[in-house]
């Protein structure tokens, strides 16, 4: 059918292709979380987050963002209208959209299926191909496409125009995803690459990118969102609702309202059921889903942390001494995006000599980097953890470096069985209570170290007592599943507490400063 487009139609198509704020009002439909469809009106985030983009694009040609916010403020929306507006208005333009999860995926295509047919007829492009997955323009040769991050090469065979990663943090081989995006990536001007999420800790790619992006290391600019901007999280307080000196001292530092802060203090209440802490002050989980600023979003559990985040902090600035023997801990690969983790340990300094990881599944390689290892800082002992595929790495170790060699299997009964329930949960509680020293400890400052360490949480499922009273560390499956990266470092670190100190001899110990050394099986 023929559109008769009038003088004034005519002037109007020319000023909503040039005006997202006006065409999202004019043009598209959102449905609203009390179920309803609405025109999409931006709200206060999404039109931050449209005028640093749009300054970015008109200096630097391209964009480049990373997004970091809270839950569900509008910004996956904000990022599917604007891309229906660039798509459905140019030639060759293709969006591609990649989410941790076939729900998310499903949500956002969703979405942009709404966009498309709640256009009105004078500004909806032709469709063309219209499936679960995709959906195209036929006279734009333009359109969407849809995936879930899974397999390593997702996106890789695609030319791109507009990208739009979605829960970033949270992606499965996100690395390996961002590197292969990144080449699909057109490199002209106009083209646009938005990456958005919550925070999942630290230590992993998104972390690592955001700080990038702060240091201003990389191209991609780094924008938050704190949720306070958002005019849906508000609740009327009761009269005789007192906050307590912490919320108050909140409020006044972010100058929020008392319908924000009641609406805050609620949200907080039902998280610190399951996140640990109490509703008289922000707990870990409400600062890391609905960040007030940057940097409390990036906490791995905060109370829920088996080692606490901040004797970890404080162990990254210590300036302990590094006497008596040399532990090395070596915690190998498994397969399955696991690296070998190896690290050392001499009396309160950890990681003096070697703090790294190794990609590599070839047993030889590995075995021929660790007898360097042995060879550059001499340790009195290398521990190694046996379990699954560690026992092919520990005998080639123990032909190569004989005596040297101590294998640990984590799931072998503990020297202490009264209180543990296996190796791995007996050495992790001395690494804890190796960091609370009074006397200070030093570890490397390094993020993914501290990601690593802080990674084991306390709760149902995870960190807890049995019912003989012995303590069972939380899974190492469990973790990757739920942090989607493995904590190898960790289980390394661990493992430096693994020794019988018992063996070792006067030379070993070389007369230092070595600690408490009461406990045959204890670590330095």
């Amino acid at each position: 059918m023929t559109l008769h487009i009038t003088e004034r139609e005519l002037s109007l198509r020319r000023r909503l292709k040039d005006d997202f704020e006006a065409y999202s009002r004019a043009c598209l439909k959102i449905r609203t979380k009390s179920g309803d469809v609405d025109n999409f009106r931006l709200n206060r985030s999404q039109r931050y987050l449209h005028s640093r983009l749009e300054e970015q694009l008109r200096t630097k040609g391209r964009i480049r963002a990373l997004v970091l916010k809270g839950r569900q403020v509008g910004i996956s929306t904000y990022i599917g209208g604007r891309f229906y507006w660039k798509i459905s208005h140019k030639f060759g333009f293709r969006a591609f959209i990649l989410t941790h999860l076939d729900t998310a995926s499903d949500n956002l295509f969703g979405m942009a299926k709404r966009f498309h047919e709640s256009c009105p007829e004078m500004f909806r492009p032709e469709t063309g191909k219209a499936n679960a997955k995709e959906l195209s323009f036929s006279k734009l040769d333009s359109g969407y496409k849809v995936a879930t991050a899974g397999s390593a090469e997702v996106g890789r065979s695609e030319t791109i125009q507009l990208f739009h990663g979605s829960e970033v943090a949270f992606w499965p081989n996100a690395q390996n995803h961002s590197a292969g995006i990144r080449q699909a990536i057109a490199n002209v001007d106009g083209t646009e690459d938005i990456r958005e999420s919550t925070a999942n800790g630290i230590g992993n790619a998104f972390y690592a990118e955001w700080k990038a992006a702060e240091r201003g290391d990389s191209e991609y600019e780094a924008i938050f969102i704190p949720w306070f901007w958002h005019e849906e999280y508000i609740r009327e307080a009761p009269d005789d609702w007192n906050p307590s000196d912490a919320w108050s001292d909140y409020a006044k530092s972010y100058g929020i309202t008392r319908e924000q802060l009641y609406w805050a203090w609620v949200k907080n209440r039902d998280l610190a059921i399951v996140a640990g802490g109490t509703a008289d002050e922000p707990c870990w989980q409400f600062k890391q889903e609905y960040p007030a600023n940057a940097d409390e979003a990036f906490q791995t559990s905060g109370a829920q942390a088996f080692i606490e985040p901040s004797v970890v902090l404080k162990a990254r600035k210590g300036d302990a001494g590094g006497y008596g023997p040399i532990i090395l801990g070596v915690d190998p690969a498994r397969g399955g995006g696991d690296k070998t983790g190896i690290i050392d340990r001499q009396g309160r300094r950890m990681g003096q000599n070697i703090c790294k990881r190794l990609d590599s599944n070839d047993l030889m390689a590995t075995a021929g980097e660790i007898v360097r290892i042995v060879r550059d800082i001499k340790p009195t002992k290398v521990v190694i953890d046996t379990t699954g595929l560690g026992a092919g790495l520990y005998d080639r170790l123990k032909e190569l470096l004989g005596d040297l060699v101590d294998g640990v299997n984590f799931g072998a009964k503990a020297y202490d069985t009264d209180r543990y329930a296996n190796r791995r949960a007996e050495m992790w509680d001395l690494m804890r209570q190796w960091f609370e020293d009074p006397a200070g400890v030093q570890i490397p400052d390094q993020d993914a170290l501290q990601g690593d360490l802080c990674s084991v949480i306390r709760g149902p499922g995870a960190t807890r007592f049995t019912s003989s009273g012995q303590l069972l560390l939380e899974p190492k499956e469990h973790i990757k599943e739920r942090l989607t990266f493995s904590p190898d470092l960790g289980d390394a670190s661990a493992l430096t507490f693994g020794i019988d100190m018992s063996q070792l001899t006067q030379t070993d110990w070389n007369f230092g400063n070595v600690g408490n050394t009461s406990g045959h099986w204890m670590g330095v």
